[in-house]
Formats: structure tokens, sequence, C-alpha cells
């Protein structure tokens, strides 16, 4: 079900607008519509992307388990090879 909206916006903003749904062969209210969309399905997709990495912190068994440390500042600078590394 679609729903009037009443928006008040600056006259010189509104015919460039006209001119530009003109020029794209559409309405201005199919491209407010459009331009709505999009910000919620931008937002969707952002918390999506943001629930996925909280759920991937929360069941990873990252930095190698127990035994893990970070490496010392000798250990990090010795100039030896490290995985993370290109050379």
């Amino acid at each position: 079900m679609t729903r009037n909206l009443t928006l008040a916006i600056d006259e010189d903003l509104l015919d460039k607008v006209r001119v530009l749904a003109a020029m794209k062969r559409t309405s201005v209210n199919e491209m407010v519509r459009g331009f709505l969309q999009r910000a919620v399905e931008e937002e969707r997709e952002a918390d999506e992307a943001r629930e996925a990495l909280l759920r991937l912190i929360d069941e990873s068994e990252g930095r190698g388990g127990e035994g893990w440390r970070p490496p010392t500042r000798e250990e990090t600078y010795s100039g030896e090879p490290r995985f993370d590394r290109e050379y």
C-alpha cells in the first residue's frame, strides 16, 4: 500500500530535480522513492554485515588457542621472516 507524503523542499532545488527527473525520463516521486529504498537497503546490508562479523568474532577460535601470545618487541623487530610479512 502506498501512502502520500508531504515534503518541504527549496523551490530552486525542486526545479533542478524536476529537470533531472525529466532527463532520466522518470518523476521526482520515483526518484525520491528510489533514494529511500536504496538508503534502507544499504542500512539493511550494513546491519547484516555487522551481525556476520560479530558472529564470526563469537565463533572464532582465533589466535591459535591457549598458548598464543603476541610477539615481543625483540621478536617483532628481529628481522626474522614472519608469516604475516612479505619479503
